[in-house]
């Protein structure tokens, strides 16, 4: 199949960018996205131009580093997919596609289709932790937790950090993210210890570093690699004020 790509070439974080053409021919169906970036980066590199700088690591959905805008959809049009799981099957032959980075105040663009999203990082490092020491593995009976608890616990846990809520929000929220951080620990006996200094400090910080309000539209939840349920967001919320209450 051939294809048709525009995809936003930006030199640096202070330089202006813009959207450049190629054209991809002998594309297979069976590509992964990330492959068929691979297949164009090739082509540059033979021809001495410089390729394309886009994000990956594990390349299995898991890492959550293969954050990309595709089509006006982040991680593209595959619902709980990351743009590493996207096949080229889901274009048509003879498509054009629209690569972009993700837009927000807190991921600023650090080359081509690189974004910095350091910024989920120093909202964990701000409380998305437990400070105790859990030492070895405990008895399964020890610290008693509800099946549905420890299930909803894990449900959260399994946010990769993509950022595809924040790109997905017309405010440009990490709602979706923090509140995912905070249920994951505030739903286990483990982590009530420090909860209510936990929730206020990643919500300080998520403020601090720009991120915008949630509206309640849902984009984040439908965009969501992983379908983390907004219901954390409002778990976040009675976290908060019971923490500012008391």
């Amino acid at each position: 199949m051939k294809v048709k790509l525009k995809i936003w070439r930006q030199k640096n974080a202070k330089a202006k960018g813009k959207f450049v053409d190629y054209d991809l021919d002998e594309v297979s169906t069976e590509m992964s996205f990330l492959e068929m970036l691979d297949a164009l980066n090739d082509k540059l590199i033979r021809r001495g131009e410089e390729p394309v700088a886009f994000e990956h690591d594990c390349r299995e959905g898991i890492c959550g580093s293969c954050s990309l805008y595709i089509n006006g959809q982040p991680h593209g049009p595959e619902q709980k997919t990351t743009t590493c799981e996207l096949h080229m099957r889901s274009f048509k032959d003879g498509a054009t596609i629209v690569i972009e980075p993700f837009r927000a105040k807190a991921f600023p663009i650090m080359k081509d289709l690189i974004v910095d999203r350091n910024a989920f990082d120093k909202i964990i490092s701000a409380g998305g932790f437990i400070s105790i020491n859990a030492g070895s593995a405990q008895d399964a009976n020890s610290i008693l937790v509800k099946k549905e608890n420890a299930d909803e616990a894990m449900n959260s846990a399994s946010c990769i950090g993509c950022g595809a809520c924040v790109a997905a929000c017309k405010n440009a929220s990490a709602m979706l993210f923090v509140s995912a951080k905070v249920s994951q620990f505030a739903l286990l006996e483990q982590g009530k210890v420090e909860a209510k200094e936990r929730v206020q400090a990643m919500v300080a910080k998520m403020d601090e570093l720009g991120f915008g309000n949630c509206t309640n539209t849902y984009a984040c939840e439908a965009e969501c690699p992983k379908g983390i349920s907004v219901e954390n967001i409002a778990r976040m919320n009675r976290e908060f004020l019971s923490a500012k209450l008391t």
